[in-house]
């Protein structure tokens, strides 16, 4: 008869508690974290407002609401994120690359390397939505192709710019939805249904 599998000792205490343990035993590097990230959130908005306050998308923070265009607000956005990477993103980067690989050869012994490895295995990582950002560049498209990419916020009411988005929604339904149901449709009648008659 087998014998039991014993769990190692690591797998048996829940994940808050294994960070926790970890946190108090590593409190000084953890600390150092926190502080890092700190610093660079408070340097991401300071980029943030130096950007608003110079560049000339959005008239150096002097544009109204109404003045914007769906055109200046990609401009804005795309030069924004290019600044963020160089000013902020690259050292910090490079900086918790250089941190993390100390940390893991100096700070922790074979033990605790087998017990984050442990953790980590078999642990797939978090997938974001994505659906705003998509439906975002689905309504430039199709701002674009009615010639509204480039017109202020303010020369309609603010009921065309909803409309809009509703008939941006409708049109994907169109394009996607009904491409998608014929492939469910063949790859139920081809696959499925032959492998439900196959199980009786």
């Amino acid at each position: 008869m087998d014998e039991p599998e014993i769990m190692p000792e690591e797998d048996k205490i829940s994940d808050d508690e294994f960070w926790k343990q970890k946190i108090s035993k590593h409190w000084k590097a953890f600390t150092i974290f926190i502080i890092a990230c700190i610093v660079a959130v408070a340097s991401a908005i300071w980029v943030l407002f130096w950007y608003i306050e110079n560049t000339s998308v959005g008239a150096m923070g002097m544009a109204t609401v109404g003045e914007w265009t769906i055109a200046g607000i990609w401009e804005f956005f795309i030069f924004l994120m290019i600044w963020e990477v160089l000013i902020v993103g690259i050292p910090a980067a490079i900086a918790a690359g250089i941190g993390w690989y100390l940390w893991w050869k100096k700070g922790l012994s074979d033990e605790e390397k087998a017990e984050f490895k442990g953790r980590w295995r078999g642990k797939g990582t978090a997938e974001g939505g994505g659906f705003s950002f998509f439906m975002f560049i689905a309504y430039s498209i199709y701002l674009y192709i009615n010639g509204e990419l480039f017109t202020p916020l303010g020369d309609h009411p603010y009921s065309f710019w909803v409309y809009s988005w509703f008939y941006t929604l409708g049109w994907l339904l169109v394009i996607v939805g009904i491409p998608a149901a014929i492939i469910l449709a063949i790859v139920y009648l081809t696959v499925w249904r032959k492998k439900e008659e196959t199980s009786l």
